[in-house]
């Protein structure tokens, strides 16, 4: 005769009956084990991230969007907890439209950036909040931030975050090259995904891409089942 457990596992949403369990894997932050990418090219950039949001070890949204509006011509990519990501987001979207209605022009990409990394480092020790700040103005062109936990800030030419970076440095250092078109930048973006999320249990779902210019911003979504992974 088999032996059940005396315990109502969905009491507490508790599993503490089992040993080694103990808590239900829905318990937890939501968090962005996240892959997202930013790269600059002439006259823009392109930026791009999975869409898989976990709570535990539950998947708790499959087509998330981690590419956030920040103003007209600047996004940020988000990954590590969602509501912290969300927070510095949207403070950082208020400050830049009073800053846009003083200037009468659109904010710098670089003033965003700062923005983001001043409440990032000033609350470091409360944030889980790796960022990528990207986007168009007319000083620079297009230009793209890092900035990962603790706040630091780097401009870089193409910058990776997220669990699922760690997998595809290799490929990114081997692939880049400056001055890439458009085009060749998206198809960058959109294969540097697609083996991020082919090895990173934290990563998956469909691609979200931006692509940031002059002329604004052109989103396009490539399906889970034609990610381009396997192409060469």
């Amino acid at each position: 005769m088999w032996w059940v457990p005396s315990c109502n596992l969905f009491a507490n949403n508790s599993m503490s009956c089992f040993p080694g369990i103990d808590s239900s894997p829905t318990d937890g932050e939501h968090m962005m084990g996240t892959s997202i990418i930013a790269v600059e090219y002439e006259g823009g950039v392109v930026i791009g991230a999975d869409s898989r949001t976990s709570t535990g070890s539950y998947i708790a949204n499959r087509v998330s969007d981690k590419l956030t509006k920040l103003c007209d011509y600047v996004y940020c990519c988000r990954s590590g907890s969602a509501a912290d990501t969300q927070a510095v987001a949207d403070i950082v979207s208020t400050y830049l439209s009073m800053h846009a209605i003083e200037l009468d022009d659109q904010p710098l990409v670089e003033t965003a950036a700062n923005l983001a990394r001043t409440l990032c480092y000033d609350n470091k020790d409360r944030l889980m909040a790796g960022l990528i700040v990207a986007g168009w103005d007319r000083k620079n062109g297009g230009s793209v931030y890092s900035i990962p936990l603790g706040g630091s800030l780097v401009r870089q030419p193409f910058a990776i975050g997220g669990s699922g970076s760690t997998y595809v440095y290799g490929y990114c250092d081997a692939h880049f090259r400056p001055n890439m078109s458009a085009e060749e930048c998206r198809t960058f973006v959109s294969k540097a995904l697609s083996h991020a999320m082919a090895r990173d249990g934290s990563s998956g779902g469909v691609i979200r891409m931006a692509t940031i210019d002059q002329s604004g911003v052109s989103r396009t979504m490539i399906p889970g089942n034609k990610l381009p992974y396997m192409s060469s």
